[in-house]
Parts: C-alpha cells; structure tokens; sequence
C-alpha cells in the first residue's frame, strides 16, 4: 500500500508557459441566418489557470509550497493570471512582465458540457536573450531552496533551447532533479533531465520512429532515454494507459477505468503528482502510479482542474480499486524488491480455498513480523494438481479479492507453479512464514531467504480449523 503520511511541503519551481483558461457556458439551439452557423448564447464564464500554472495548481492541491517562473503580458489578462496565482497560493516573484499577449484559451461549452468551440488568443514569441539571462541570474540566486523542478513546455515562446538548457546545468550541479513535460521536436533542449515526459504522438515526433505498437514504444522511449542521457522517459498514452522506461525492465501501467468527461490539463496533473510523490521519496514505479490514479480522477472531471489528495485516498479505498492495487502481476512483481527496498517483506503462500479464522488469524501473526505482507496464492490449476480434480471450490480471481480485501495483507501475487520458490526468488522477502504443521527443513524457499540473511518463522494453526474439514462438513 501506499503511505501517504510521508507526504510533506517540498519546495517545487515550476517553469513554463502560463495562461489563462476561459470557459464560457451556453445554450446553442439555433442556426444563424446569416451563416449555416451555430449560435452561441452565453451564460456563464468562468476563468482558472492554465498550461503550467495548471500544474502549479496541481502541485498546491498535492499539498506542496510552489513557485512559478515564467513570463506574463502586460495587459488586462496579465493582471488577471497573476492575482489568481497569488489566490491560489503560488509564488510569482520569479515571473516577469514583456509587451506580449498574455495567452488565453477560451473554451465554448454547450449543453452537458459539450465543447463546440475553443478560441486561442497568443503570442508565440520567444523570450529576448535579455529576458533569459534575468531568469537564470534569479533561478541561481534561489536555487539552493528547491527540492525539485519541474518544466511544462508549451511551446510559447518562454523555454528556449538557452533556458531550458541553463536550468538543466544549473539544477545537475546542485544535484537537484529535473522533471520536464515535452513538447519541442529538439531533443538537445532536454538533455541531462531526470525524467522526460512525452505523450505517444510526441514520442514519435522527438524520436522519428514508430510508437504504434508496445516494443515500438520501447526502443523509441530508449533511444530518447540514451540522447537526453536521462534516467527515466514515461510516454503517456492516453486510454491506453502509459510505459516507463528506465535502465531495468519496462513497466507498462493501465489507465484507471473511468468514465472521460474532459481531457484538458489530464498531462498537467499526471506530471503534478509525478513529480509530488519523486521528491517525496516515493519509488519511481509507485509514483507513475499515484499520477496514473491522479489523472484518471482528473478525466472525470469538467475542464481545467486540480486534483487532490483525499480524492485519490477515497478512489483507492473502493474495494474494486483496492484490489486491482494489491494484486501483483507482471512488471509490479519484477520492480516489487527495488519498490520496498527499505522495508520489511513478509512471505507466506497458499490456496486459501474457503477462508476460515484459522487463516485470519495466521495472517494477522505473519503481519506483525514486517511492514508489508505478501501471500503467494496458488492457481487454479495448481490447486487441482495438489489437492484433486474437486478443487478449488472457489477460482483463483475470487480467492485473491478475499486475500485483498483484508485490511493487514498488502499484496497478493498468483502463481502457476506446485510450490512458490520461483516467486520467492523474485520477491526476495526478509521473513519466511509457514504453518506449524511443517518442519523447517520441509519450507521451500527457506534456502533463498537465509541466504540473504533473513528468516523463517513456523506460526501453529488455530487447532480444529481447516478447509478440508469444512468441505466435509458440507458434503455431510
């Protein structure tokens, strides 16, 4: 499970390109007769912050202290962006003023919120080398104070190759890490970032290849991840979910099954809560999946938004979405060690056929020995070879969701095998757990775990309690 108590106030320097989005919310019931239009009947308008002050947005809901670096017109829409920074609680002493539009995105929502319209008013200039130099002579000045940055290119005009670069160089000397949502075509504007986050389409497009299928994805997310001599590239694919590429094996993450009201400002969360859980010491692997659950709760939403914790607290204690989260399958079991390299794993297998309190009350013992309780689980067949062709009476998928909805086991892992040391072999726990009814030298796996120094505990069954026996009891 996740802990998020270890969630605290880091200090986060959002750069990026920042604007307002507008939405106007109407009726459109009729044609023009002056054109084969529709007509736009306005209501409501409503403005909040867009583009990367989005994700400073995100980043305040995630409970984090932000500032934002970037540049603003100076004109009416200027003012209105930089107030409604300051309402949210970021930072702006590290924006600067140019003669420039202030970009605005105006978004024309019809009935059941149905967008007809959007309307861009911007000016994509670059920032002058004069402007550029001021922000880096600030960033250096500050830099010291951050635990993190994180730059959201939009491409506006505000992170040039100079910029981009400057900040890189500054942050890798400081040891601070980087974390970028791309845009730009140039590769070398990113290079030396910790972790890059392109979508599918972009991946493509800074690599020239091909990114349809799921090993296209991989050798194009590992050529970026080589030229940016980055540690980590997450390509993001929208329903399909997203794939994270690193020096170990790739983990590829479904998207949460929710019902899609809205795209707009999905990447800006997802990178919010990225970057949130990273500095927060969360591993890389939790921490895509945080954001994955982030962006999902985001989708379901109308328009630009935040998300916050307790969201994703409440989306997780559904019992359906619990057990998804604590069933370990392909790339969670591979990554499972490095995840909680610095906790206690307890181990324990079995078919838990017809859950009793025998078994309640051994897994409450096993518990207590560590910080986190994972039960290999046999399969179906696997529990027909070893205990017949009648067995099991109830199939494997509902065997783990009982296993998970347990409130002291954290994860449970199916395997096909007659005995788990295969998986004990991947999981590496630090305490073994078997029943009294077995010897110490009759425990497979016993030889993995005391190698590594860890060790094996024999816990006596509550006496009487069996599902043998309460099979026969039924049949009687």
């Amino acid at each position: 499970m996740y802990d998020f108590q270890k969630v605290n106030k880091k200090k986060i320097l959002v750069v990026g390109d920042i604007m307002i989005d507008t939405y106007y919310t109407g009726d459109v019931s009729r044609i023009s007769p002056e054109a084969p239009v529709p007509v736009f009947r306005k209501d409501n308008e409503r403005s909040v912050l867009g583009g990367a002050a989005n994700v400073a947005a995100n980043l305040i809901a995630a409970k984090q202290d932000v500032t934002m670096m970037s540049i603003v017109g100076k004109d009416e829409n200027g003012v209105k962006l930089l107030s409604l920074l300051q309402e949210s609680g970021i930072s702006t002493e590290l924006i600067i003023e140019s003669e420039r539009k202030t970009t605005e995105k105006i978004r024309f929502l019809a009935i059941n919120n149905q967008q007809v319209l959007r309307l861009d008013i911007e000016d994509c200039i670059q920032i002058s080398e004069k402007e550029c130099k001021w922000l880096l002579s600030k960033l250096e000045d500050n830099l010291k104070s951050f635990d993190l940055i994180l730059i959201s290119d939009y491409l506006k005009g505000l992170l040039t190759y100079e910029l981009t670069q400057g900040i890189i160089l500054l942050a890798k000397k400081n040891k601070i890490p980087v974390i970028i949502d791309v845009k730009d075509r140039n590769i070398e504007k990113y290079k030396g970032a910790t972790l890059i986050k392109p979508n599918r389409k972009e991946l493509g497009l800074l690599t020239g290849m091909p990114v349809a299928t799921k090993e296209e994805l991989i050798e194009a997310s590992e050529v970026l991840r080589v030229k940016c001599d980055s540690d980590y590239i997450l390509t993001t694919c929208g329903a399909k979910g997203m794939v994270l590429i690193g020096q170990d094996q790739p983990y590829f993450i479904e998207s949460v099954g929710r019902e899609v009201f809205d795209v707009s400002g999905a990447g800006d969360t997802t990178i919010a809560y990225l970057s949130t859980c990273m500095v927060n010491g969360f591993s890389v692997f939790q921490s895509v999946e945080i954001a994955n659950y982030a962006a999902g709760i985001q989708v379901s939403k109308v328009g630009t938004s935040s998300v916050y914790w307790k969201e994703i607290e409440d989306y997780l204690a559904n019992e359906k979405d619990l057990f998804s989260h604590k069933l370990l399958i392909g790339n969670k079991i591979q990554n499972f060690r490095k995840e909680h390299e610095k906790e206690k794993i307890v181990f324990t297998n079995g078919c838990f056929d017809i859950l009793h309190v025998g078994h309640v009350r051994y897994l409450q013992e096993a518990a207590k020995l560590g910080d986190q309780l994972v039960i290999g689980l046999n399969s179906d067949d696997s529990v027909r070879r070893l205990k017949g062709e009648e067995r099991p009476v109830n199939k494997q998928l509902d065997r783990a969701e009982v296993l998970c909805s347990l409130g002291f086991v954290d994860y449970v892992v199916i395997f096909e095998e007659d005995t788990p040391y295969e998986l004990i072999k991947e999981i590496q726990p630090d305490v073994l757990v078997k029943g009294g009814d077995y010897t110490a030298d009759e425990v497979v796996g016993k030889d993995i775990v005391e190698n590594r120094g860890g060790q094996l505990v024999l816990i006596p069954f509550v006496e009487g309690k069996s599902t043998s026996k309460i099979i026969e009891k039924i049949k009687q």
